[in-house]
């Protein structure tokens, strides 16, 4: 009933706006006074508030996708992966090296065959750096606007437009279609994934979609033994902790795979790394040599990343080549800001260990999962910091030894997505005749051409419009567009180059840009 009556009241409104102005302006003080929600007046048109409704029923919306025409039952069609940044790359980096099958069987072999299992699909990546990071929208109360910038990720992926630069004015439209989406972002998943599902559900497309949670989830669990007596960590972002998608996962799933020992679960929301690890000036400012007053990440006074004075040693921060600075007065220091990603790492793995310790009743932590994209980029450094911890000594005494194992399990959710995925192509029949060198890559970039929006430099918004903005506004606030090194910084692509080199290639090999 709902459809039907959206689909009725969208065809009446096109209608009358193919009438006179009369009858236009008629039928918006008819809508008015008629208490109907779901519609607004913007410049001359009535624009549903529901973005679904926009992607299915207006043509006019920059949002709209005519799924009568969507290209149906093709095993031929690329991949879909997105996240909310250049995070999501170490999930499809494990997708891409993934070899845990006989390629001609489709049987899993734990040793592989020498053959990487999705060499002959190919791939589109969408990072959604403009809007970045998403784990902050939901400490901004902007809930409702994050759920919109992942189903715009959606609607771009099964569309066929993207933009050269971020003024082009002209739209290009031979990008394909999926056949199947990987939501890598965890955030996005915590979410996301319910309006995802009804979106596709509502649009009769046959696409599937995978998200990053229960991945994880199940391979930390399986890191367990059934009757084992232990802890469980996640690393993942304010927002990802605040919708408590680990914890309902883990709690739903340990049941399931027979798990009777007592499983304790602590988060700690990473609150400013993501954002440090793809860039964004708020959070990471590596040629800064003093204290910027625009900085948002865990200082002295952040409500709730505050850096302890009275622990300060256990940190370990780097104190070079100004991986700290100070806001200092009168021979005073009033704040401190985090500015290298080592310092980030220092900070949370030591208020996760200060959670633990302070527990009464918990268990030794024996696994981490490393649930935001971005974090697997740095697993070497968690594990660093770890085992530097469960070696750190106060006046004789150890800290926090009592309260880990000496070899920590890190979980990257990444391998376990890939073998899902790779099972779905399986059991459907829906593998691919391409190869990975088809794949494409595309990052949003503030749209230049919109005179509303407000920007700190032609790759950034400002913090205060990014989290300022409201759902519901009919306008493009980004444009998507190929990969490059002008919408990269020198600092991204080396790490891409240094820690996925394969992926890396790919990029290269790409219909989009070269990077340089």
């Amino acid at each position: 009933m709902d459809q039907l009556y959206r689909e009725s009241r969208s065809a009446l409104i096109r209608k009358f706006l193919n009438r006179n102005r009369l009858h236009h302006w008629i039928l918006a003080l008819i809508l008015m006074l008629s208490g109907c929600s779901g519609g607004f007046w913007n410049d001359d048109k009535v624009i549903s508030h529901d973005l679904e409704d926009r992607m299915l029923y207006e043509p006019d919306s920059p949002f709209y996708l005519d799924v009568s025409r969507y290209p149906r039952d093709n095993h031929l069609l690329p991949i879909g992966v997105f996240d909310s940044g250049t995070g999501g790359l170490t999930v499809l980096d494990a997708i891409v090296n993934f070899d845990r099958h006989d390629n001609n069987t489709h049987q899993p072999n734990p040793n592989g065959d020498g053959l990487r299992d999705f060499q002959q699909e190919y791939f589109l990546y969408l990072g959604d750096k403009a809007n970045m990071p998403y784990g902050t929208y939901p400490a901004e109360s902007k809930i409702d606007l994050l759920e919109e910038h992942i189903l715009k990720d959606v609607q771009f992926l099964l569309g066929n437009q993207y933009y050269l630069t971020s003024t082009d004015a002209m739209v290009q439209t031979d990008k394909p279609s999926v056949k199947a989406i990987v939501v890598a972002c965890n955030t996005a998943t915590a979410y996301g994934m319910d309006r995802i599902e009804r979106f596709l559900s509502r649009s009769g497309l046959d696409v599937k979609v995978f998200g990053i949670i229960d991945a994880g989830v199940q391979a930390a669990l399986q890191s367990l033994e059934e009757d084992e007596d232990a802890s469980i960590a996640v690393f993942a972002t304010a927002g990802t902790v605040s919708s408590n998608g680990y914890v309902r996962a883990l709690n739903a799933q340990k049941d399931k795979l027979g798990r009777r020992g007592k499983i304790s679960i602590f988060q700690q929301a990473g609150i400013g790394l993501a954002g440090a690890i793809d860039g964004a000036g708020e959070y990471l400012q590596p040629e800064a040599i003093e204290f910027s007053p625009a900085y948002k990440g865990p200082s002295e006074t952040h409500p709730d990343a505050r850096i302890d004075l009275a622990i300060w040693p256990r940190y370990g921060f780097d104190t070079i080549n100004n991986a700290l600075l100070f806001d200092s007065m009168e021979n005073r220091v009033n704040d401190i800001q985090l500015n290298s990603i080592q310092n980030y790492i220092a900070y949370h793995v030591t208020s996760l260990m200060e959670q633990i310790r302070i527990a009464s009743d918990a268990g030794k932590l024996k696994v981490v999962i490393l649930g935001c994209t971005h974090y697997p980029f740095f697993s070497e450094q968690f594990a660093d910091r770890l085992d530097a911890l469960y070696n750190y000594q106060e006046n004789g005494e150890y800290i926090y030894r009592p309260f880990m194992t000496e070899n920590i399990i890190l979980i990257d959710p990444a391998p376990s997505l890939a073998g899902e995925l790779y099972d779905y192509l399986a059991t459907t029949d829906r593998f691919g005749e391409s190869d990975l060198s088809q794949s494409r890559f595309f990052l949003s970039v503030p749209n230049q051409t919109n005179p509303n929006i407000q920007i700190e430099s032609p790759l950034e918004f400002t913090y205060e419009y990014k989290y300022g903005r409201t759902a519901g506004n009919d306008q493009e606030y980004v444009k998507r567009i190929p990969f490059g090194p002008s919408c990269l910084s020198q600092d991204i692509i080396d790490m891409l180059s240094e820690k996925m080199p394969f992926l890396y290639q790919i990029i290269h090999q790409s219909k989009t840009f070269p990077m340089n």
